[in-house]
């Protein structure tokens, strides 16, 4: 497939970009700084303005699939735009964990512990997968990582969830940006999820 990868010089979507190419699938990276995008023969960097939606459509048009590590400063509405104008019908958004529940009706975001200083990020993620849940049309997954996203090694596996933190038997929940793409382009590869948002962790 041609997949158009948005933010594709960042943590996660470096290794989502690496991953598809690995997978043999035709990569269209998209960012503010192509240089910056890992380099294959799979790989195509474009620079593009994803605040621009007809700017952005005409970018990404022809592509199979949308894949988005954006921050959530680009609203989901004008990023659906884009791949509306496009003609392409499935997006995938790197989500945030903040909204995950960690007990019945209990975010997350709401624990006693979590860092005050991370909360207008996390909450603009919340924003995000609100807007998208009202679309319709779109064929678009949330998929979060784990509380704990980090730099580190590529193991191979990973377990799914649905709207609660995963975590292991110790309480933790983590994957590596590595990882989680193992798990986005599976989710590509395989449509086990549609208009809805799940999870991943070890």
């Amino acid at each position: 497939m041609k997949i158009a990868v948005l933010g594709a010089s960042g943590r996660a979507g470096s290794e989502i970009t690496k991953e598809l190419a690995r997978r043999g699938h035709a990569v269209l990276a998209v960012d503010q700084n192509p240089d910056a995008v890992p380099r294959a023969p799979e790989v195509t960097a474009v620079s593009a303005d994803a605040f621009d939606p007809a700017a952005l459509a005409k970018v990404i048009a022809g592509s199979d699939a949308v894949i988005s590590a954006l921050r959530f400063d680009v609203p989901a509405a004008t990023l659906l735009s884009a791949v509306k104008q496009a003609g392409i019908g499935r997006v995938l958004f790197t989500g945030g964990a903040g909204s995950l529940e960690v007990a019945p009706g209990v975010r997350l975001i709401d624990a006693p512990d979590f860092p005050e200083e991370a909360k207008p990020f996390v909450q603009g993620g919340i924003t995000f997968l609100e807007d998208l849940r009202a679309e319709k049309d779109v064929d678009w997954i949330f998929f979060s990582p784990a509380a704990d996203f980090f730099a580190g090694p590529r193991l191979g596996h990973y377990r799914l969830g649905g709207d609660k933190l995963v975590v292991d038997e110790a309480g933790v929940s983590k994957i590596s940006f590595a990882d989680y793409a193992i798990a986005m382009v599976d989710e590509l590869e395989q449509h086990r999820h549609s208009r809805v948002r799940f999870t991943a962790a070890y």
